[in-house]
C-alpha cells in the first residue's frame, strides 16, 4: 500500500499496483495513479508518501 499525504493535511491509502509515478513539477510533488474505474491515469499534488509493507499495522 501507499499512503499519500495531501497539501491540506488529509491522506489516503492506495494499492501499490495503482501507482504509476511520483515526480516534481514546478516545485510541487506530483503523484500519478490509475483512476478507480481503470479508465486512465490522473495526477494530483502530494506533500509526501509512505510505502506500507504486508503485515504492517499503521495507525
Amino acid at each position: 500500500m501507499i499512503k499519500y499525504y495531501y497539501p491540506d493535511g488529509d491522506w489516503c491509502y492506495r494499492a501499490l499496483h495503482s501507482a504509476h509515478a511520483v515526480f516534481h513539477r514546478d516545485g510541487k510533488l506530483i503523484a500519478r495513479a490509475e483512476k478507480p474505474d481503470q479508465s486512465g491515469l490522473y495526477e494530483f499534488e502530494i506533500t509526501g508518501f509512505e510505502l506500507i509493507g504486508p503485515g504492517e499495522i499503521h495507525r
